[in-house]
Protein backbone atom coordinates (compact mmCIF):
# COMPACT_ATOMS: atom_id res chain seq x y z
CA UNK A 1 0.00 0.00 0.00
CA UNK A 2 2.47 2.35 0.51
CA UNK A 3 4.55 1.79 -2.74
CA UNK A 4 1.15 2.90 -4.14
CA UNK A 5 0.48 5.58 -1.89
CA UNK A 6 4.31 7.08 -2.71
CA UNK A 7 3.70 6.49 -6.70
CA UNK A 8 0.15 8.63 -6.33
CA UNK A 9 1.75 11.26 -4.23
CA UNK A 10 4.97 11.48 -5.99
CA UNK A 11 2.81 12.17 -9.54
CA UNK A 12 0.52 14.47 -7.58
CA UNK A 13 2.17 16.26 -5.12
CA UNK A 14 5.46 14.90 -4.61
CA UNK A 15 7.80 16.46 -7.53
CA UNK A 16 6.45 19.43 -6.92
CA UNK A 17 7.32 20.08 -3.21
CA UNK A 18 10.22 18.27 -3.58
CA UNK A 19 11.30 21.30 -6.27
CA UNK A 20 9.79 23.91 -3.61
CA UNK A 21 12.27 22.47 -1.01
CA UNK A 22 14.91 22.33 -3.30
CA UNK A 23 14.37 25.94 -4.26
CA UNK A 24 14.44 26.79 -0.70
CA UNK A 25 18.10 24.78 -0.60
CA UNK A 26 19.30 26.76 -3.20
CA UNK A 27 18.71 29.79 -1.74
CA UNK A 28 20.61 28.75 1.90
CA UNK A 29 23.14 27.53 -0.47
CA UNK A 30 23.43 31.26 -2.14
CA UNK A 31 23.38 32.64 1.32
CA UNK A 32 26.32 30.62 2.65
CA UNK A 33 25.95 30.94 5.94
CA UNK A 34 22.42 29.48 5.76
CA UNK A 35 24.04 26.19 4.45
CA UNK A 36 23.16 24.27 6.73
CA UNK A 37 19.55 25.30 6.22
CA UNK A 38 20.12 23.83 2.62
CA UNK A 39 21.21 20.60 4.04
CA UNK A 40 17.90 20.23 6.00
CA UNK A 41 15.89 21.59 2.85
CA UNK A 42 17.20 18.81 0.95
CA UNK A 43 16.63 15.80 3.89
CA UNK A 44 13.19 17.22 3.47
CA UNK A 45 13.04 17.74 -0.32
CA UNK A 46 13.80 13.62 -0.09
CA UNK A 47 10.92 12.68 2.40
CA UNK A 48 8.45 15.00 -0.06
CA UNK A 49 9.71 12.81 -2.79
CA UNK A 50 8.19 10.07 -0.59
CA UNK A 51 6.71 10.28 2.45
CA UNK A 52 5.00 7.34 2.97
CA UNK A 53 6.35 4.87 5.38
CA UNK A 54 8.64 7.36 6.87
CA UNK A 55 8.01 9.69 9.87
CA UNK A 56 9.67 11.88 11.72
CA UNK A 57 11.31 12.00 15.44
CA UNK A 58 12.92 14.15 17.30
CA UNK A 59 16.50 14.02 18.01
CA UNK A 60 18.10 13.71 21.31
CA UNK A 61 21.24 15.12 21.28
CA UNK A 62 19.62 18.79 19.85
CA UNK A 63 20.06 21.05 21.85
CA UNK A 64 19.91 25.48 21.60
CA UNK A 65 21.26 25.56 18.17
CA UNK A 66 18.98 23.64 17.12
CA UNK A 67 16.00 25.89 18.49
CA UNK A 68 17.91 28.64 17.41
CA UNK A 69 18.45 27.44 13.71
CA UNK A 70 14.35 26.78 13.93
CA UNK A 71 13.58 30.12 14.50
CA UNK A 72 15.90 31.14 11.73
CA UNK A 73 14.32 28.86 9.74
CA UNK A 74 10.52 29.57 10.32
CA UNK A 75 11.42 33.14 9.20
CA UNK A 76 13.57 32.73 6.23
CA UNK A 77 11.85 29.36 4.53
CA UNK A 78 9.81 27.41 7.17
CA UNK A 79 6.07 29.51 7.09
CA UNK A 80 5.99 29.44 3.15
CA UNK A 81 7.18 25.97 2.56
CA UNK A 82 4.87 25.15 6.16
CA UNK A 83 2.02 26.99 4.02
CA UNK A 84 2.41 25.02 0.69
CA UNK A 85 2.38 21.80 2.79
CA UNK A 86 -1.27 22.91 4.40
CA UNK A 87 -2.67 24.22 0.86
CA UNK A 88 -1.52 20.70 -1.11
CA UNK A 89 -2.95 18.91 2.06
CA UNK A 90 -6.45 20.87 1.56
CA UNK A 91 -6.75 20.56 -1.81
CA UNK A 92 -6.08 16.78 -2.09
CA UNK A 93 -8.74 16.36 1.04
CA UNK A 94 -11.27 17.40 -1.47
CA UNK A 95 -11.51 13.94 -3.35
CA UNK A 96 -12.10 11.22 -0.95
CA UNK A 97 -9.20 9.38 -2.93
CA UNK A 98 -7.27 12.26 -1.93
CA UNK A 99 -7.23 12.22 1.99
CA UNK A 100 -4.74 9.72 2.07
CA UNK A 101 -2.68 12.43 -0.07
CA UNK A 102 -3.77 15.11 2.17
CA UNK A 103 -2.99 13.60 5.76
CA UNK A 104 0.72 13.16 3.98
CA UNK A 105 0.82 16.41 3.16
CA UNK A 106 -0.12 17.62 6.51
CA UNK A 107 2.20 15.44 8.07
CA UNK A 108 4.92 17.14 6.40
CA UNK A 109 3.97 20.86 8.06
CA UNK A 110 5.73 20.09 11.44
CA UNK A 111 9.02 19.15 9.98
CA UNK A 112 8.46 22.08 6.81
CA UNK A 113 8.00 24.42 10.14
CA UNK A 114 11.00 23.11 12.45
CA UNK A 115 13.23 20.85 10.88
CA UNK A 116 16.83 21.01 12.82
CA UNK A 117 16.55 18.78 15.65
CA UNK A 118 14.30 16.11 14.02
CA UNK A 119 15.07 12.90 12.23
CA UNK A 120 13.32 10.83 9.09
CA UNK A 121 13.47 7.46 9.43
CA UNK A 122 11.63 4.73 8.15
CA UNK A 123 8.33 3.86 9.63
CA UNK A 124 9.32 0.36 10.83
CA UNK A 125 12.80 1.69 12.65
CA UNK A 126 12.56 1.40 16.62
CA UNK A 127 12.98 4.64 17.34
CA UNK A 128 10.01 5.68 15.30
CA UNK A 129 8.03 4.08 18.31
CA UNK A 130 10.14 5.25 21.28
CA UNK A 131 12.03 2.12 21.45
CA UNK A 132 16.07 2.32 21.35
Amino acid sequence: MRVLLNIIWFVFAGLWMALGYALAALIAFILIITIPFGIASLRIAIFALWPFGKTVIKREDAGAGSAIGNVLWIILFGWWLALINIITGIAMCITIIGIPLGLGSFKMVPISLLPLGREIVDADDPRAFGLS
